[in-house]
């Protein structure tokens, strides 16, 4: 019993990081979902949407960045949807008022997807982009994501993420980073994407009615656009910059949130694992969420089961021992900075702080604990 539960525990959590990805490169050998609509000269009437709460250190830069992008100004609407702000950040957007900058005060703070949900009652655009404070765009960012809907197939969009580096310009972002873009360029190309990335999505406005303040937009919008027949994709040269952030404690904590969030619209939405109505798309849900999620747990019986084999074989002491280097190789690179400097420990330190978060949000989640409120992150 403890080999098959140590043999299965390995298969499903090489499965979730590389069967999965492979299994679509697979899939798109026999089918490529890339025949899209391309119409350069489209432009839908937009209405952009900054969702921000006690911003006053950045708003004025995010504001800045914002007017300077290149999409006809008179299909262009600008909302900032203030969520209970308390300090300067309603008045500097109110300085911008006479470059069409739209403030939405929203009195009670009731979180981000709330205060999304109230800026979209206010949308007068066909398309409808989100956008954070700490994400730049470059020039051309708003008419490249828009672009793609001039295909009726497609019902929302999301960038790809760079991480900045102290001197502000694109830097490493990364290999778990690059994985995930990786994988959803993959996704797109064979179906539809599971996920989009909350710093900067766009999305047909008739998708974005059913906002919930419980629940990730991000997560949820491409949940909706199945439901009316419709998909997601990616879009490589739609880039969301982003500097890392400054507290790792604050970073770990925001893991967990984004975690437990999607957990609520995973078991919200399970009627997406009925893959005679939704084909494909089940398994992507199985695979890149609830597989993914569960790898903590796998990690644990492997370990487990690994400990009760290592008496009996020297080739599962071999595999325990090594265990035990893995995971002593990544606290000491997460505790102590230096370490990780080089790089050599950056894979399993982030490994491990990932998977750590996501075995908190569980915890969290089978406590009944769900998150509403959303604090920006330091960066």
């Amino acid at each position: 019993m403890a080999e098959i539960l140590f043999y299965t525990s390995l298969f499903l959590i090489f499965y979730g990081y590389f069967g999965y990805p492979l299994s679509l490169l697979f899939v798109s050998l026999l089918k490529s979902n890339n025949k899209r609509v391309i119409n350069p000269g489209y432009y839908p009437y937009v209405t952009l949407i900054i969702t921000a709460h006690n911003e006053e250190k950045r708003i004025g830069k995010k504001l800045e960045n914002t007017i300077s992008l290149n999409y006809p100004k008179h299909k262009l609407q600008i909302i900032v949807a203030s969520d209970g702000s308390t300090d300067k950040t309603n008045d500097i957007i109110k300085r911008y008022n006479d470059y069409g900058i739209e403030l939405l005060e929203i009195g009670e703070r009731r979180g981000k997807e709330n205060a999304q949900k109230e800026a979209v009652k206010k949308a007068r655009g066909e398309v409808v982009v989100f956008t954070d404070v700490a994400t730049y765009l470059e020039s051309n960012a708003l008419k490249q994501i828009v672009t793609n809907f001039a295909d009726p197939s497609i019902g929302c969009v999301s960038s790809e993420d760079r991480l900045l580096g102290k001197n502000g310009k694109p830097g490493g972002e990364g290999f778990y980073v690059r994985y995930e873009m990786w994988l959803r360029r993959l996704e797109s190309k064979v179906n539809s994407l599971v996920g989009l990335s909350g710093s900067f999505f766009a999305a047909r406005k008739e998708v974005c009615q059913d906002f919930s303040e419980k629940m990730d937009s991000d997560f949820k919008t491409v949940l909706d656009s199945l439901k009316m027949g419709m998909k997601g994709v990616s879009d490589p040269k739609s880039i969301g910059y982003y500097q890392d952030v400054s507290d790792e404690e604050k970073e770990f904590t925001r893991k967990v949130r984004t975690v437990l969030r999607g957990l609520t619209v995973f078991f919200n939405h399970l009627e997406f694992l009925n893959f005679l109505k939704y084909g494909f798309f089940s398994y992507q849900y199985l695979c890149h969420k609830l597989l993914r999620w569960l790898v903590p747990v796998f990690l644990f019986i492997a370990f487990v089961s690994n400990f009760i084999l290592a008496w009996k074989s020297y080739i599962f002491l071999g595999l325990f021992l090594a265990q035990m280097v893995f995971y002593i190789w990544a606290f000491l690179g997460w505790k102590i900075k230096n370490l990780i400097k080089g790089g050599l420990l950056k894979i399993p330190v982030y490994f491990l702080i990932v998977n750590a978060s996501i075995f908190v949000a569980w915890w969290k989640y089978l406590k009944g604990e769900r998150v509403i409120m959303w604090t920006p992150s330091e960066r």
